[in-house]
């Protein structure tokens, strides 16, 4: 049975109708076009559809739309501030941190969560906090040096 649910994606508050049981991921990508979180193996493993729910990064293929109302949820579209890239999404840039790019929003919004738990991060730390995100592509040294960058320029904005 479809139920009204309030979520808030972007800042933006949004209203949808659907059953509490739908996947999150389902419901960003098709009801509110937000396609940048991608469709990877449904089973909570790749990190693909990571998004950021209260701040805390989530496998959007595991949590229902129900578990998510009335929180707030980030995305890779709610990164940028207008023209200006985030500093872990510039660090990826910077770092050519991928090859294909099908990971690369979740690996940036699980670095994005690191940053803000941990600052500083430690090698051992990243690669820990980052386990959950699988790269097809094998890019992981340039993606553990992005997100040393990214906490360089994080610390630099402070």
């Amino acid at each position: 049975m479809d139920k009204e649910i309030l979520i808030f994606v972007n800042g933006q508050e949004k209203t949808v109708v659907t059953d509490p049981q739908r996947p999150l991921l389902e419901v960003l990508r098709e009801d509110l076009k937000l396609t940048g979180t991608n469709f990877g193996c449904n089973e909570g493993l790749c990190g693909a559809c990571t998004v950021l729910i209260e701040g805390e990064p989530n496998h959007s293929c595991m949590v229902t739309i129900g578990e998510a109302e009335n929180k707030w949820i980030t995305t890779i579209e709610g990164l940028t501030n207008g023209d200006n890239l985030h500093p872990v999404q510039q660090a990826f840039l910077d770092e050519e941190a991928f090859q294909c790019g099908y990971c690369t929003p979740g690996m940036i919004l699980n670095a994005v969560a690191l940053l803000q738990r941990y600052p500083n991060p430690t090698d051992e730390q990243i690669i820990e906090w980052m386990d959950g995100n699988i790269c097809r592509c094998n890019g992981y040294p340039k993606i553990i040096s992005a997100i040393r960058r990214a906490a360089r320029l994080i610390s630099e904005e402070k």
